[in-house]
């Protein structure tokens, strides 16, 4: 008797429990981070033109479905648990699958977690003042003078707050899959929703006079930058932001083991996914260029005349809502943000075990990764 299934503490099988609509979730889930409501800021100062700034994102939106498609017929032909790992594993053999499989787990995917959970710690810091990077509960820094300098490794009520966020889902996603689609359903419907109506509200005459005569009359809309091949490394350059606010929609291919009619739903729910947050973001961008004018200042004494290239650290989201609802824009964008990078990781911590369960199997991980506990 293997000891996966001997006795009542383990699982011999993983429960097929992901349906179209679950695996969509986990797809768009993943994808929708706090980079939709910053990175358009520095595109817009590279590219320099409103125009250009929505090509970048209709780029990397078909750039995106292109991918998803691509991974929908490897997940057709690789069903179960392990996705990219084992996609990489029959392609190009074992020690390329354990590359991967393993920087996954010491960078790539434990590395964004981090950054999402400290994400989450920031913008709640914005509604409750005490989780603070400068509340330091336990000072500790290394090196340095009087003047500072050294390495703050102190533990701070913000990275106290990102550690239990991870601690909590963590928990959450051990009572089984059940449990960890029922909260990335939640989430993901949440903040998909949230994102829709900023994307939606200028047009519902609550749209920026000001900024739509800057962005949309005359020759600004296109700018004054010819295309040419130097601009297109440019165009590349700036495609950075975007694809990493678009990235990580392959998650759900790392648990084919548990989605129902895997050999069509992952492929449904990748395209489904990636089509509706793209979308979003390329109408979240004509959003922004309908209330904030695209060029602008730092020196600025308001958000209009800093605009979107000058918005305060690169916060273009939060600008936007301010011109929207004034002073409570901040503390809406907290709420956003906050409800977005909880979800995001959730989706992060349901999908990425698997690969490691999938490793494990194939004796290049933990021996214990290989085991189910009883949900």
């Amino acid at each position: 008797m293997s000891r996966e299934s001997a006795g009542p503490a383990h699982a011999s099988a993983f429960v097929r429990e992901l349906s179209v609509f679950d695996a969509t979730m986990v797809v768009a889930g993943s994808m929708i981070g706090s980079g939709i409501f910053i990175v358009s800021a520095d595109i817009a100062r590279q590219v320099n033109s409103p125009f250009w700034l929505l090509m970048v994102w209709v780029a990397t939106g078909l750039l995106t479905l292109v991918a998803a498609l691509s991974y929908g017929e490897l997940a057709a032909m690789f069903p179960g648990a392990g996705g990219q790992y084992v996609y990489l594993r029959e392609a190009f053999g074992p020690l390329t699958g354990f590359l991967y499989g393993w920087t996954l787990f010491l960078v790539i995917q434990t590395g964004t977690i981090a950054a999402v959970a400290v994400a989450f710690a920031k913008f709640l810091g914005v509604l409750v003042p005490w989780v603070s990077a400068k509340n330091r509960l336990i000072p500790f820094v290394i090196g340095g003078g009087a003047g500072g300098g050294g390495l703050d490794l102190s533990l701070t009520s913000q990275r106290l707050v990102a550690m239990l966020q991870v601690a909590l889902i963590t928990y959450l996603n051990t009572r089984g899959v059940r449990t960890a689609k029922w909260v990335q359903n939640l989430f993901t419907v949440t903040k998909v929703g949230a994102l829709a109506l900023l994307a939606i509200v200028p047009f519902l005459g609550r749209a920026n006079l000001q900024a739509i005569e800057a962005n949309f009359h005359g020759g600004h809309f296109f700018g004054e930058a010819p295309f040419s091949l130097g601009f297109l490394a440019i165009f590349g350059a700036a495609m950075v932001g975007s694809l990493f606010s678009a990235d990580a929609w392959n998650n759900i291919g790392f648990a084919g083991e548990e989605v129902k009619d895997p050999q069509r739903t992952i492929a449904r729910s990748m395209a489904l996914g990636t089509g509706i947050v793209l979308t979003l973001y390329c109408l979240a961008n004509v959003a922004y260029l309908m209330l904030l004018p695209l060029h602008g200042s730092p020196d600025g004494a308001t958000i209009l005349e800093r605009g979107i290239q000058a918005a305060s650290e690169d916060r273009v989201g939060a600008a936007a809502l301010q011109v929207l609802f004034g002073d409570a824009g901040a503390a809406i964008m907290a709420i956003f943000v906050t409800i977005s990078a909880f979800g995001c990781n959730n989706s992060l911590i349901l999908a990425g075990p698997r690969l490691y369960y999938a490793m494990a199997r194939d004796h290049l991980f933990f021996k214990e990764a290989g085991l189910l506990n009883r949900h």
